[in-house]
């Protein structure tokens, strides 16, 4: 067994494959507040590595996730109170290269674990133990699962109502968290029809369970719902905002439920919002007995641990496909390094990817990077 050292007052330490660990790394900053990405977030060469305290580990990144929202928290729409420079990424994969003492009763150095916390955008990110998950091998499957994964799943368990032969509509149905949408909906043995792009999605989406597809490129997909589903849907799972947000509501059954995880037609403007007909919103809504519930991970962080252990089992299991999009067909190839953070963000609002957005940052064992 590897001797456990306590790394929290020293500046001194190797990691776990027996080479220096760095004194500066490169990471992300928000540098201006923008919802336009590459205007607002600055790549910085020379940063410290920062060090972990009693209760913390030193993880080194090797696969960080690409979220719709980066652009919302580099746009400042979280929290009005922070102010530039602040660091950006919300979920990371790595392992464990340093820790505090408090933090060794439960870790070790070289252990592989995830995250969800601000500043997974860098080579190096220090994490409160308490919030690590730690995983059998640093894989980028389990990445899809932090924030997507257990935004369907709770989202779906808390306010879907789901049971068997309900019809769902999954819109963004092959995006990141759209593909644990329509399997857990599956799971649940309900029938799930999902709007995507193009053909190659649709193709995806059937290989996962999904009973419709509507491609919205070639297919009008009111026209759609209207002619298959003349009863309505039961519950929309819906995460593109404007237009697509008032063919969801228009589509729902007597008593169907409307969930917003997301509007991301509308992030990069500057208001962040696509306008919708929300003045006959009231009327709808009474006319079927119809509900609209927003869901935000960040509250319900109390379930969120239970989340995560029972998608662990379902794809440990084989129950789960966690399809990662590391950008290989776009124009420039695989999203490898900090560097390509910024093509990977213009990829997702392009509407390229299919299943979740994973960046690889590549590390030599032997150089100071």
């Amino acid at each position: 067994s590897r001797p456990i050292l306590d790394m929290s007052y020293s500046r001194h330490f190797l990691d776990f494959q027996g080479s220096s660990i760095p004194s500066s790394m490169k990471k992300l900053v928000v540098t201006k507040l923008s919802q336009n990405f590459r205007e607002a977030v600055t790549l910085q060469q020379n940063s410290p590595v920062p060090l972990p305290g009693d209760g913390d580990l030193l993880v080194r990144n090797r696969f960080v996730g690409i979220n719709a929202s980066d652009i919302n928290y580099s746009a400042g729409r979280y929290d009005a109170s922070v102010k530039p420079p602040f660091d950006i990424g919300f979920e990371g994969v790595g392992e464990v290269v340093a820790l505090g003492l408090s933090a060794s009763a439960d870790y070790t150095v070289g252990q592989a674990v995830a995250y969800v916390k601000a500043g997974s955008f860098a080579e190096y990110t220090v994490v409160p133990a308490r919030q690590a998950v730690p995983l059998p091998t640093a894989k980028p499957e389990f990445l899809t699962l932090m924030v997507s994964g257990a935004t369907a799943y709770l989202s779906l368990k808390e306010l879907g109502d789901l049971s068997e032969g309900k019809k769902v509509l999954v819109t963004a149905a092959a995006g990141g968290t759209g593909q644990f949408a329509v399997q857990l909906a599956k799971k649940a043995k309900c029938h799930v029809i999902g709007t995507c792009s193009s053909d190659e999605k649709g193709g995806f989406l059937k290989s996962i369970g999904c009973d419709r597809t509507i491609n919205y490129k070639t297919e009008n997909v009111e026209s759609v719902l209207r002619k298959d589903y003349p009863e309505g849907v039961d519950v929309v799972y819906e995460s593109v905002g404007g237009k697509m947000f008032d063919l969801a509501l228009n589509a729902l059954a007597i008593k169907g439920r409307l969930i917003v995880i997301g509007f991301i037609a509308g992030y990069q403007n500057p208001t962040g919002l696509q306008p919708i007909k929300a003045e006959l919103l009231p009327a709808k809504l009474l006319k079927k007995s119809a509900s609209v519930r927003g869901f935000f991970l960040n509250h319900y962080l109390s379930d969120y641990k239970m989340a995560l252990q029972h998608l662990l089992k379902m794809y440990e299991r084989g129950d789960l496909v966690c399809e990662v999009d590391f950008g290989d067909m776009s124009p420039e190839g695989k999203f490898t390094g900090l560097e390509s953070v910024f093509r990977a963000v213009d990829y997702m609002y392009m509407g390229k990817n299919i299943g979740k957005i994973v960046v690889e940052l590549p590390h030599s064992v032997n150089s100071k990077l």
